[in-house]
C-alpha cells in the first residue's frame, strides 16, 4: 500500500480536537471515509427497518437474535479466507465484489416489500447473503485503512472509522424515522441500496495501491502462518479473546432494544429508532475522546476498566423503566462500547506486520464478529424463555467476570 500521492506531514498538532482529526489530512482517507459514512448511513436505515419488520412478522425476540446470528454467521465461515485474499489479490477490488453483493442484498428485500411477498425465511437468507459479502471485505477494509495514513495516525484512523459508524448509526435511525414516515419500511431498503454507490465510486477513485506479493503458498498454509503469528504473540492473541467476548456480551444490548422499546416502553417504530439513535450518539462521543487520548500508553488498561463500567451499564439498562434515564444509560453505554471497541481494534492494528496484517486481521475479525452472531443467538434465546432483562443482567455478569480476570492476571497484553 502506498501514499505518495500525498506528502507526509510531520509536524505535531498539540490541540485535542485538531490532534483527533489528523487522519483528514489524506485524500484517499477523506473520500474512504466520506463513502463509508454515506453507505453505513443506509445500512443502519435498513437496520431499523428490518429489525421492526421481522418483529412485525414473528413478534420473537428469538427470531431477532437468529437474523442477527444468520448476519455475522458467514464471518465466522468465510473471514479467514477474506484475511487470506485480502493479502494477495487488491484490496480494492476486493471490497468492490462486496459492496455489489450487499447492494443486491438490499435491492432484492425493497422489491419482496414493494411486491408484498415478504417473509421471514426472505430476510433470514439476504441478511446471510449480505454477510457473506462483508466476510471478504471486512479484512480488505481493515487491512487497507493504515495504508492511507503514516503509521503514527493509524489510531486516529481506526477511531475516526468509528466515528463515521457511530454518526451513521445515529443520523441512519433518525433518516429511518423521516423515511418511515414519508414512504414506509420500503423506502429505508431501497434507500440503503443506493447508497451503497458512494463506497463504489470513492473505491475507484482513491490514488492508494496495493501491489500484493507473489506467492504460491496455498491458502491453507497462508491461515495456519497467520495464525502460528498470531499465537505467537501473546498480546495479540489476548486481544483477539478479548474482542470476542466484547461482542458476544455487548452487542446483545443493541439486537434486543426492539424487544424493550415495544414490550417494555410501548413505544413504536419511530421511539425505537429514537433509542438507537441515542446509542449511536453516545459511541460518537467515545470514539472522539479515544481519538484524542490515543497516545495514552496506558490504554490496554483503560480498556479493561471500560469493560467492567460497561457491564455496569448493560445491567443498569436491563433493569430500568424509567425512558429518560434509559436514554441517558444507552448514551453512556455507547461511549463505553465504542472505546472498546476501537482500543482493542487499534492495538491490533499497531502489533501486526504489513505482509500479514491481512491475515491478522482476518483472525481478530473472525473473533470479534463471531461474537456477535452467537451472543445474539443465545442471549435472544434468553430473553425468549426468560426475559430481556434477565438475558442482559447475564450478559454484564460474563464481561465483568472476564474483564476482571484480565485485569488481576499479568497479561502480556496489559505490557503494550
Amino acid at each position: 500500500m502506498s501514499l505518495a500521492s500525498e506528502p507526509i506531514i510531520t509536524a505535531k498538532p498539540a490541540g485535542f480536537l485538531t490532534r483527533s482529526f489528523q487522519p483528514f489530512r489524506y485524500r484517499d482517507f477523506r473520500l474512504m471515509w466520506g463513502g463509508a459514512f454515506t453507505s453505513t448511513c443506509g445500512t443502519w436505515m435498513q437496520n431499523v427497518a428490518q429489525s421492526w419488520l421481522v418483529l412485525e412478522l414473528t413478534g420473537s425476540a428469538f427470531y431477532l437474535g437468529l437474523v442477527g446470528f444468520l448476519s455475522d454467521l458467514p464471518i465466522m465461515l468465510f473471514s479467514l479466507v477474506g484475511g487470506v485474499v485480502a493479502d494477495r489479490v487488491d484490496r480494492r477490488k476486493l471490497l468492490l465484489g462486496s459492496q455489489y453483493t450487499q447492494m443486491a442484498s438490499a435491492f432484492i428485500l425493497t422489491g419482496l416489500v414493494i411486491a408484498d411477498k415478504v417473509q421471514i425465511w426472505h430476510i433470514l437468507v439476504l441478511v446471510f447473503l449480505s454477510g457473506t459479502g462483508q466476510s471478504f471485505g471486512g479484512p480488505a477494509y481493515q487491512a487497507l485503512i493504515p495504508g492511507m495514513v503514516p503509521r503514527e495516525d493509524v489510531p486516529k484512523a481506526i477511531a475516526l472509522n468509528s466515528i463515521q459508524f457511530n454518526l451513521a448509526r445515529t443520523v441512519g435511525p433518525l433518516l429511518a424515522a423521516a423515511a418511515m414516515a414519508a414512504g414506509g419500511l420500503v423506502l429505508c431498503f431501497g434507500l440503503n441500496g443506493i447508497s451503497f454507490l458512494a463506497v463504489i465510486i470513492s473505491l475507484y477513485i482513491i490514488r492508494a495501491t496495493f501491489l500484493p506479493a507473489k506467492t504460491t503458498e496455498s491458502v491453507y498454509e497462508g491461515l495456519k502462518q497467520g495464525f502460528a503469528y498470531v499465537k505467537s504473540r501473546g498480546a495479540l492473541w489476548q486481544l483477539t479473546v478479548l474482542g470476542f467476548v466484547s461482542t458476544f456480551c455487548g452487542i446483545p444490548l443493541l439486537t434486543l432494544l426492539p424487544v424493550f422499546a415495544k414490550d417494555i416502553f410501548g413505544l413504536g417504530a419511530t421511539g425505537f429508532s429514537y433509542l438507537v439513535a441515542t446509542s449511536g450518539a453516545g459511541s460518537i462521543t467515545g470514539a472522539l475522546l479515544y481519538a484524542g487520548l490515543s497516545h495514552n500508553r496506558h490504554r490496554p488498561v483503560l480498556v479493561l476498566w471500560t469493560q467492567i463500567v460497561f457491564a455496569l451499564l448493560l445491567s443498569g439498562f436491563a433493569v430500568s423503566r424509567n425512558l429518560p434515564l434509559s436514554h441517558l444509560i444507552l448514551f453512556l453505554a455507547g461511549m463505553g462500547l465504542m472505546t472498546m471497541f476501537a482500543s482493542i481494534t487499534s492495538l491490533v492494528q499497531l502489533g501486526t506486520s504489513e505482509e500479514l496484517r491481512g491475515r491478522t486481521m482476518s483472525i481478530f475479525m473472525l473473533a470479534f464478529r463471531s461474537g456477535m452472531p452467537l451472543g445474539n443467538l443465545l442471549f435472544g434465546y434468553l430473553a425468549e424463555q426468560f426475559s430481556p432483562t434477565a438475558a442482559l443482567i447475564v450478559a454484564s455478569i460474563l464481561l465483568a467476570i472476564v474483564a476482571t480476570g484480565f485485569l488481576a492476571s499479568n497479561s502480556n497484553m496489559k505490557r503494550l
